[in-house]
C-alpha cells in the first residue's frame, strides 16, 4: 500500500476516553430505502419504474412524471463538478473531524449530487461514488478518484465510515472453528497488529494450534463460551484491547426434531453460540461501546459468523438452525444497544461449509478460507450483512422474493 497510515502510538492510560459522538441521524422512510444497499456494500439510487429517471435525494415519487420509484442499482461513475472545504461546523461530531470536503457531482446515471470526497479529488476529476453507512448507522455517499488505490484511504471522514483491520488488535472467539485459521491470516495480511484467539478445552487435540502460533502476532488463550468464569476473566484482560470481535463459534451436529437426543443437542449449541454470544456481549460490550471514538486505538467492530439458515429452519440439522436463528435476533439486539458508539456489527451468512460434518452435502459448498477473505472485506468496506459464496446469495434472492418458495425446496434436502 503506497500511503499506508503509519502504525498509531499507544494511548496515554491517563488521557480521558473520547465520548462517542454521532453525526445526524434523521432520516425520511424513502431515505431508508438506500440503507439496505449500503449494509451490502451496493450502490443503489431510487429508480423510476416507469420512465427509468433516477433521482437523488430520496423521494416519494418521480420528480419527472410522477410514478412510483424502487431502489435499484446503478451505475456508479461521475464527473466532480465543484469541491468545497467545511473549515468548521455547527454539528459537534463535525468539528473532531474539520476540515471536511464535500464534492458537487454529476453521476453518469443522471442526477447531481453532493457527496463527501476524498481529499484528492479536484474538480473535473473521475470518480466513483460508493454508498456507505456513517456512524449512526445512516447511508451517505462517498466519493474516491476512479483511478485512485482503493487501499491508500488516509481520509479520517473515510476511516469513520469502516472498520479497517488496519492496526486493530482483534479477538477470535473459537479457534476451533476451520474458518480461524485463514482468518487470522487474512487479519494479519490486512496489517492487524494483533489476533487473539480463544480455545476451549485446551487439553483436546487441536490441529491448528501449532500453525496459528507460526503467525507470529498471534496469541492463543484460553476461552470456554459455555462458562461464564472463562469470558470474564478473558474480558478482564483484552476488553479494553479489543477492537474487533469475531465470534464465530460453531456447534454443527445434524438431526431432526424426531431424533433422540435434540434436546440436548440444542442445549449445547445454544450454550456455545447464542448464551457464549450473550456472554460475550455483557463482559465485552459495555467496554466496547465506551471505545467506540477513541481514535485510532478505538473499537471498531463486532462481527458475528452466521449460517443462511438463521433465517429459515434446515429440517436435517434442526437444533443448529434454531441456534443460528436465535444468534440473529442477538445481533439485532447488539446493533440497537451499539448504536450510540458507533461500533459496527457485521453479520456475515455463509452457505453450507466444506466441513467434515456436511461432507454428505453436494457441492457447491463454500470453503472457510473464502468466509474469511469476505470477512476482511466486509470490514474494510464498512459493511453490516455479507452473504458469501453462490448458495448464500440465491438464497438472500429467493428468500427477499418468496420464502415459502424456499422453505418447500428445503423439505427435499
Amino acid at each position: 500500500m503506497s500511503m499506508q497510515r503509519p502504525r498509531p502510538p499507544r494511548k496515554n492510560p491517563l488521557a480521558r476516553t473520547t465520548a462517542p459522538l454521532l453525526p445526524p441521524a434523521t432520516r425520511s422512510r424513502a431515505a431508508h430505502g438506500l440503507t439496505r444497499a449500503a449494509a451490502r456494500g451496493e450502490f443503489a439510487l431510487h429508480t423510476c419504474t416507469g420512465c427509468g429517471t433516477v433521482s437523488y435525494p430520496a423521494r416519494e415519487a418521480c420528480p419527472k412524471c410522477l410514478s412510483d420509484l424502487v431502489v435499484a442499482p446503478v451505475a456508479r461513475g461521475g464527473t466532480v463538478l465543484s469541491i468545497t472545504t467545511i473549515e468548521i461546523s455547527g454539528e459537534p461530531y463535525f468539528r473532531r473531524l474539520a476540515p471536511a470536503r464535500q464534492a458537487l457531482i454529476a453521476l453518469d446515471c443522471g442526477p447531481t449530487i453532493v457527496a463527501e470526497a476524498r481529499p484528492d479529488c479536484v474538480a473535473g476529476m473521475r470518480i466513483r461514488a460508493s454508498l456507505q453507512l456513517d456512524k449512526a448507522g445512516q447511508p451517505v455517499i462517498y466519493a474516491r478518484p476512479e483511478n485512485g488505490d482503493p487501499e491508500s484511504d488516509t481520509d479520517p471522514h473515510w476511516r469513520e465510515l469502516v472498520a479497517d483491520p488496519l492496526h486493530r488488535r482483534c479477538l477470535i472467539t473459537d479457534g476451533r472453528n476451520p474458518v480461524t485459521l485463514p482468518l487470522a491470516k487474512a487479519l494479519l495480511g490486512a496489517g492487524a497488529a494483533k489476533v487473539v484467539v480463544g480455545i476451549s478445552e485446551r487439553w483436546k487435540p487441536f490441529a491448528d494450534a501449532g500453525k496459528l502460533e507460526a503467525l507470529g502476532a498471534v496469541e492463543l488463550v484460553d476461552l470456554d463460551l459455555a462458562d461464564e468464569r472463562s469470558v470474564a476473566g478473558l474480558a478482564s484482560d483484552y476488553a479494553a484491547k479489543t477492537d474487533i470481535l469475531v465470534h464465530n463459534a460453531l456447534h454443527l451436529r445434524p438431526g431432526s426434531l424426531f431424533s433422540g437426543g435434540e434436546v440436548l443437542k440444542a442445549r449445547d449449541a445454544m450454550e456455545v453460540s447464542y448464551f457464549g454470544a450473550l456472554r460475550l456481549a455483557q463482559h465485552f460490550g459495555p467496554v466496547m461501546r465506551s471505545r467506540g471514538a477513541d481514535g485510532d486505538n478505538s473499537a471498531a467492530a463486532w462481527v458475528n459468523v452466521l449460517s443462511i439458515f438463521a433465517h429459515l429452519s434446515w429440517p436435517g440439522f434442526a437444533a443448529y438452525a434454531a441456534t443460528q436463528a436465535a444468534s440473529l435476533s442477538f445481533s439485532q439486539a447488539l446493533r440497537a444497544e451499539m448504536r450510540g458508539s458507533g461500533v459496527r456489527v457485521l453479520d456475515v451468512f455463509s452457505g453450507p461449509m466444506e466441513i467434515d460434518w456436511l461432507e454428505h452435502l453436494p457441492p457447491p459448498k463454500v470453503q472457510p478460507a473464502a468466509v474469511a477473505h469476505e470477512i476482511v472485506a466486509a470490514l474494510k468496506g464498512g459493511e453490516e450483512e455479507r452473504w458469501v459464496g453462490d448458495v448464500a446469495k440465491d438464497f438472500r434472492d429467493r428468500f427477499s422474493a418468496n420464502p415459502k418458495e424456499i422453505e418447500r425446496d428445503l423439505w427435499r434436502q
